[in-house]
């Protein structure tokens, strides 16, 4: 018998600052199903904050078996997890295609951690693979809670179905993976990093299964996920942070690309999912910089900071810049095309890598 490691804080793909300004929105409905989620998302993060203090139940150690174990659930649109069984590993499709989505999603991500970093599941070891789908009511988020995925239908005013884009259902598992290597904590700087890998991971597994180089890739976060009413391509761009979208209902899009426009601000754990443009926008960078699959050479160089052993769960930007370049150099060489595509993809949003 072993423990799993600490639970994360609750993560979630959009974060509270927008739902918040829908909750204030004109039309009843959005701000009705706002207000909604923002209670279901705040009872979810005092639960795991609880599970934290008195402690994680203890699991049996999966068996590595390089395939993978999906389940998914069907909430029913209740909030009881894990919801009714209604597709496991080897079923045939289901009539549902949220449903079926949530599956092929899952093995998605599956497929790019073992394929190309020789991770089998989210822990390593064939961790079970669980999703729940149509959680609550008109309920505008997806999650990771430490041990499934939850996926919620969307108001389909504002937010789609949230199993739609392939990137959000790889996001979300992507927080599994850096709960199981460097625990990022989740505030400030090093949250903004844990949003940050997930957004890179989230990229990369639906860059691998379109099978895009990194210049033909959208670097979107979410694209397909905004109903027809919003002005905007999706929640962020890694592309060019700040500018997914620009509506009446969510605002402006508030990330900045470089460490000029870093955000102070007490709200979203320290602005965790708006600081985290700026390592987003340097991943971007050194992928299209080095050319080719961007799962190679600068998926890579990420995969190895986040699992090496050496990122604390308190680092800032400028320490895992400073991971980067090294690892760049451990295993490309000092001096070559990674190792300087690395030190000015930092260095063009304002990150130093010297210490």
């Amino acid at each position: 018998m072993t423990s799993s490691p600490t639970p994360p804080v609750f993560c979630t793909i959009v974060p509270p600052h927008l739902l918040d300004r829908l909750a204030q929105a004109s039309d009843p409905a959005i701000a009705e199903a706002a207000r909604r989620t923002l209670v279901s998302d705040s009872a979810h993060r005092t639960g795991r904050r609880l599970s934290t203090v008195t402690g994680v139940r203890t699991l049996d150690r999966p068996v590595a078996t390089g395939m993978p174990r999906r389940t998914v659930f069907d909430a029913e649109h209740g909030t009881r997890l894990p919801g009714r069984k209604v597709r496991g590993e080897g079923d045939d499709p289901t009539q549902d295609a949220t449903v079926n989505r949530a599956y092929a999603g899952l093995g998605a991500t599956f497929d790019l951690l073992l394929d190309v970093y020789g991770r089998d599941s989210v822990d390593g070891s064939g961790l079970p693979l669980d999703a729940t789908v149509h959680y609550d009511r008109d309920y505008g988020n997806a999650f990771w809670n430490g041990e499934r995925m939850v996926f919620g239908d969307g108001d389909g005013e504002v937010f789609l179905d949230f199993t739609i884009p392939v990137d959000v259902i790889a996001h979300e598992l992507a927080h599994g993976v850096t709960q199981y290597t460097a625990n990022l904590a989740y505030f400030s700087q090093p949250g903004a990093l844990n949003e940050s890998v997930s957004d890179v991971i989230g990229s990369l597994v639906k860059q691998y299964a379109l099978r895009q180089t990194a210049g033909e890739a959208d670097w979107l976060i979410g694209a397909g996920l905004l109903a027809e009413r919003v002005e905007g391509v999706a929640l962020r761009s890694m592309k060019a942070p700040g500018t997914a979208y620009d509506d009446d209902l969510l605002g402006k899009d508030p990330q900045p690309a470089t460490m000029a426009d870093y955000v102070e601000t007490g709200r979203d754990n320290g602005g965790v999912h708006i600081n985290s443009g700026i390592p987003n926008h340097a991943f971007y960078l050194l992928a299209t910089a080095l050319g080719g699959y961007a799962w190679e050479r600068a998926g890579q160089i990420w995969y190895d900071v986040l699992t090496g052993g050496k990122l604390k769960e308190t680092a800032d930007f400028a320490a895992f810049a400073r991971l980067t370049v090294a690892a760049a150099r451990e295993r490309y060489g000092e001096g070559g095309a990674e190792d300087e595509a690395v030190v000015k993809a930092w260095s063009t949003v304002g990150v130093p890598t010297r210490g």
